[in-house]
């Protein structure tokens, strides 16, 4: 019988965790680092190969600067963010044991038990640095972070003192260097060759050769009391790449821009999605994103409209997710499309509502029935009277409109709890349920 030597993950206790960020601290981190490496020794030792290990130390770029400017306030806030930022990336993509720790000076370290190539570890660390780049909405302004990621492939002969030194250093070299987002410790960075151009050509043949995927994020009607009800779910691209492995949404369409595929690989999702939600029961409901590219052919809603009388999906269940920058591209192109798609059936969502500008001027003039939160808006109500009072406000507009609220990245349940209660009418996050594939969807669906 072979002896299987698998890390487990045990919850950090209150001695473990940082107080700020609810990671592992270092020192936690490093032991149990240790611990996983003691594992992979024992492995080796019975014959069974190394453990497949991958570390990444993640440093914010001159992070010091956050607090000059800004206030230690916003730098805790800022960390934390990242940290959460953290958690939602490793628990969407990495399948093995994993766990995240604070480092020193403004850093984390991220180790998995990820059986994958070189190329798929960088794959997850560039979408980490995409998401953790995007911008930080709090009410003392719009923070952008610019990390820098160091990855190792950890060996069971070394310690983890020596690890993590090995890491910093790249990590260190990688700062000042200031060109290149992700380094592994011997200094390569490319995608098993992999450039930007090949990349945009698998894209073109990954439809045809069945890489591109659909998950679904499941969402749920809310009583103010908190009780809940299955009510559907948003469709979620991944594309499974022979080489990367799983990208997630934002890099797929980051690609795809380049490529000026998007609109293809929307129609793709869309066809997809809808075939899927045939078969859920009534009355579930179905969320698609519209992109920029969508609307600029011109043809979108003639599209849709036969991709619906195709799966035979009704469109009275559909709901069409826009945001702020869809609509920025070309408002009167926009406006025509939407109002096209709103006499068909199709409920629109203006989606991301509070991380951007927040023109008024767009619920004045589109047809929309719903505002879905941006997870900025959520996070803090729990803790800071003026988030609070912020989404209230946001809540007594949208009565006024007549525009339900669904609220984005609810991932506690005192913040499920308190987005009940204040009134707001669905919500998806992890809370509850991360995305998942179509089978598992449909039996949750079944089992409601």
């Amino acid at each position: 019988m072979t002896l299987r030597l698998a890390p487990q993950i045990q919850p950090a206790t209150a001695e473990q965790q940082d107080s700020l960020t609810g990671l592992r601290h270092f020192v936690a981190g490093r032991d149990l680092l240790e611990e996983w490496l003691a594992m992979g020794q024992a492995s080796v030792a019975l014959g069974q190969g190394p453990a497949p290990l991958h570390a990444m130390l993640i440093g914010i770029s001159r992070f010091e600067t956050v607090n000059l400017a800004y206030g230690e306030a916003m730098g805790d806030a800022a960390l934390a963010e990242v940290a959460r930022r953290i958690r939602e990336v490793a628990g969407s993509l990495l399948d093995g044991p994993w766990f995240a720790a604070r480092a020193p000076g403004g850093s984390f370290l991220l180790v998995a038990h990820q059986a994958c190539r070189r190329e798929q570890w960088q794959a997850v660390a560039e979408t980490l640095a995409d998401i953790i780049s995007e911008p930080i909405m709090r009410k003392e302004g719009n923070l952008r972070l610019s990390p820098r990621l160091a990855l190792l492939r950890l060996q069971a002969v070394e310690s983890a003192e020596g690890a993590l030194d090995r890491l910093a250093q790249a990590l260190a070299a990688a700062q000042r260097e200031g060109t290149r987002r992700v380094l592994w410790v011997d200094g390569e960075t490319q995608h098993a060759g992999r450039t930007a151009a090949q990349l945009e050509a698998d894209l073109l043949k990954a439809i045809d050769r069945g890489e591109i995927e659909v998950h679904f994020q499941p969402q749920y009607g809310l009583e103010p009391d908190g009780a809940e009800h299955l009510s559907g779910a948003e469709a979620l691209a991944r594309w499974n790449h022979p080489l990367l492995g799983q990208v997630g949404a934002g890099p797929l369409f980051a690609i795809a821009e380049r490529a000026d595929f998007v609109a293809q690989l929307s129609r793709h999702i869309a066809d997809v999605a809808l075939r899927a939600a045939a078969q859920w029961p009534q009355p579930l409901r179905l969320s698609l994103n519209v992109t920029a590219a969508d609307l600029a052919l011109g043809r979108y809603t003639g599209d849709l409209r036969q991709a619906l009388e195709q799966s035979g999906f009704p469109a009275e269940r559909l709901t069409l997710e826009v945001t702020e920058q869809v609509l920025l591209a070309d408002l009167a192109l926009a406006e025509r499309s939407l109002a096209e798609l709103a006499e068909m059936g199709v409920r629109l969502a203006l989606d991301d509502f509070g991380a951007g500008f927040c023109n008024f001027h767009y619920l004045k003039i589109l047809h929309l029935h719903y505002l879905k939160l941006d997870r900025s808006m959520v996070v803090g109500i729990n803790e800071d009277k003026r988030d609070l009072a912020i989404l209230r406000a946001i809540l007594a507009m949208a009565k006024a409109l007549d525009l339900g609220v669904i609220a984005e990245g609810v991932e506690h349940e005192d913040q499920r709890l308190a987005v009940a209660r204040e009134g707001c009418g669905w919500y998806q996050g992890f809370v509850r349920a991360q995305p998942m594939d179509g089978a598992a969807f449909l039996a949750l669906a079944r089992a409601d």
